[in-house]
């Protein structure tokens, strides 16, 4: 199962359609914390930084915090520069740009990192 954490429903949708596996769109992070929370344990995630709400550095911060949800690898899709920024620490496997994302790389991470 593939999470996708994003507050702009049109982009959350355009990506859940390119990941060929059974998605859960959630439009905060508390939806999507309280999903874990219940036992649902992605296996990858795709977040937005600038969400309504807590944002996405405050979901890696949670994240990273439990031994049953640090492994689990986060894709940012996000339209900010991270630059040479190294975000390995809290579970980040890959940094897209909004506006430059193409669907076969959201179809890469998923065959790389989703269990099937």
């Amino acid at each position: 199962m593939i999470f996708v954490i994003d507050d702009d429903v049109i982009m959350a949708e355009c990506i859940a359609k390119n990941c060929n596996d059974e998605v859960k769109i959630f439009g905060d992070a508390i939806g999507a914390m309280a999903a874990i929370s219940d036992g649902e344990l992605p296996d990858l995630i795709f977040l937005d930084i600038m969400l309504n709400g807590p944002d996405g550095f405050t979901f890696l911060n949670e994240l990273v915090s439990y031994d049953d949800t640090v492994q689990i690898p986060v894709v940012i899709v996000s339209s900010m520069n991270f630059g040479q920024r190294d975000l390995s620490a809290y579970g980040v496997v890959e940094v897209l740009d909004k506006c430059k994302m193409k669907p076969m790389q959201i179809e890469r991470l998923v065959l790389q990192y989703a269990k099937k």
